[in-house]
């Protein structure tokens, strides 16, 4: 088993850890500082559109472009594995993942079109988001029902003559406010009746259809995420063509585990990034400053706390290394994305929690400013807390895990 980089992959994350440090990070705080003055909090300003095409320019310009697709036709030919140790890097800044054009929820609708778009969808959505010039939203969650089981899925998809009709309620669909958005991938609900997972199926809904209407932004911790944003969606009879439903009906939950997987395992990887920032963070503060005789950094148990934080990154990286070995190896030999399941789950549990405690203790050193907008470590605090909800909330992931470990005993 190598969970080392390949030579290519080596050269890439290299060029992405520069890049990040020397022109990416040092404008993070001025784009989310940027509020303009018409009053849409989705609308990016002038500034903030400046400073993301010229990142993204240079990252095409470098090659530095859609390193996640590593299994796929015109990949940068990279594994899984030497893409884990990039996107870490990503993880050390906000706007990272779009600069490379490696962010959510973009990588997994692209990669839904790849595998399962008809040459119209490739031709319309798929191309515009690999050039990065418009943005996507993936609808799975929805207020009134609990969706950490997902064969709960409620909004209606209903067949009247050579259209499917939609309705209902999303939320949480992230990226669904920004107004470069332009195409929703809508989980849905076709039957009522026959195999759990085979009554749903996924959607293609351009936004401007009539009948969809975004109903609010929602909070996180009292921060709205514009421009980007999470949203509240209302479908209204939306009208879509036959051939707007991907692979067939009751096909929703297979196309959802090839596209949920990589995803989940994407985050992972910059949630441990997001903890090495943090650390860095804590001791850089913890040598700063002086109490009662001593730098903080000896003071009570903050050197453990820093042996912790380090103990914990290097677990959490190396379980997150060990998920992505073991999807390079489901793509090599054609198995079932299954068997990769209890090892991602492992890690969607494992790296969000250590990156939070990480976090956790930086704002500790940092007193007041910790949680003031003068550092980072609120949001990255707020988006690690959410982390543990998305693509599955940590009880789901602990499910998952424990079922493996029933099976590979013979038990049930």
């Amino acid at each position: 088993m190598d969970l080392g980089l390949s030579e290519r992959g080596r050269a890439l994350r290299d060029a992405v850890a520069t890049m990040v440090r020397d022109d990416i990070a040092p404008l993070d705080a001025e784009f989310h500082a940027e509020t303009g003055g018409t009053g849409d909090r989705w609308e990016h300003t002038p500034r903030q559109t400046e400073i993301l095409e010229t990142l993204k320019e240079k990252a095409r310009d470098r090659g530095l472009w859609n390193l996640w697709q590593t299994h796929l036709p015109g990949g940068p030919g990279i594994t899984t594995v030497d893409y884990a140790w990039i996107a870490e890097e990503m993880g050390r800044s906000w706007l990272a993942p779009e600069v490379f054009n490696c962010n959510a929820p973009d990588t997994g609708n692209m990669e839904v079109f790849a595998r399962h778009g008809t040459d119209a969808m490739k031709a319309d959505w798929l191309e515009p988001l690999m050039a990065g010039t418009v943005r996507s939203a993936y609808l799975m969650t929805e207020p009134d029902v609990a969706s950490s089981d997902a064969t709960n899925i409620s909004l209606r998809c209903v067949r009247d003559g050579d259209h499917w009709v939609l309705n209902g309620e999303k939320w949480w669909s992230t990226g669904a406010g920004d107004p470069r958005c332009k195409v929703h991938i809508v989980m849905c609900r076709t039957a009522d009746d026959g195999p759990r997972h085979a009554q749903h199926s996924m959607v293609v809904v351009p936004r401007d259809t009539p009948g969809v209407e975004l109903l609010r932004g929602m909070q996180v911790f009292g921060d709205d995420e514009a421009p980007h944003g999470h949203m509240h969606v209302r479908y209204q009879d939306v009208r879509v063509p036959l051939d707007a439903m991907l692979l067939g009906e009751g096909r929703g939950f297979e196309i959802a585990q090839g596209r949920l997987g990589p995803g989940r395992i994407h985050h992972c990887m910059r949630a441990v990034g997001m903890a090495e920032k943090c650390l860095t963070l804590m001791v850089e503060r913890g040598a700063q400053r002086q109490a009662f005789g001593s730098d903080l950094n000896h003071l009570g148990g903050n050197s453990d706390r820093i042996a912790e934080a380090r103990i914990g990154i290097e677990g959490a990286r190396l379980m997150c290394l060990r998920a992505a070995w073991a999807m390079d190896e489901v793509h090599r030999t054609g198995e079932d994305m299954k068997v990769a399941a209890p090892l991602i789950s492992q890690v969607k549990i494992m790296a969000p929690r250590v990156a939070l405690q990480v976090c956790d203790d930086a704002i500790q050193i940092f007193g007041g400013a910790g949680v003031s907008q003068d550092t980072d470590l609120a949001r990255i605090y707020a988006h690690l807390r959410t982390l543990r909800l998305v693509d599955g909330p940590d009880a789901v992931h602990l499910r998952t895990v424990s079922r493996a470990e029933l099976r590979a005993r013979g038990l049930r």
